[in-house]
């Protein structure tokens, strides 16, 4: 893991927070140009809040970095995500051309990158991301479980 890796997953963290102020479940995400470490984008989950099914924190900060860069590839940048993404997330991400992706909490449930469709891993897949999971993730799986414990 890079220092670049740390301190977007401290600021992923940052957007999942927001997220569970705003009642989201708390999952945030950066994206950050892989050689200076800059921060292109950054998003925190609104599905409810918008009202729409695909506004997961991954798709909304892939949209405003592609908005930025006037350009639907994002090569030669990075995600980072507290939470592993779900196969929906995944192929956005595979679509994008994203360099490499860091998250946080593992999702047995409902991820689709270690977990679930393994989405990278399908033949039909043409764009893999280098993948490094388990950065912060007792912090990410600690919001979430906190985050759900109290609405039950």
């Amino acid at each position: 893991m890079s220092d670049h890796d740390l301190a977007m997953m401290r600021r992923a963290l940052d957007q999942a927070q927001a997220a569970a102020r705003a009642d989201e479940t708390p999952v945030g995400a950066v994206v950050y140009d892989l050689a200076s470490g800059e921060v292109i984008a950054e998003a925190a989950n609104a599905p409810i809040t918008t009202c729409d099914p695909t506004a997961h924190a991954e798709i909304l900060a892939l949209r405003l970095a592609a908005r930025a860069r006037g350009n639907y590839r994002l090569t030669g940048l990075g995600l980072a995500v507290s939470l592993e993404p779900c196969a929906m997330c995944a192929g956005a991400i595979s679509l994008a051309r994203i360099g490499r992706l860091v998250f946080g909490a593992e999702d047995p449930k409902g991820g689709g990158v270690i977990h679930g469709a393994r989405v990278f891993d399908q033949p039909t897949c043409h764009w893999r991301p280098k993948v490094a999971s388990g950065l912060l993730a007792e912090e990410s799986a600690t919001l979430l479980r906190a985050f759900f414990r109290a609405r039950r």
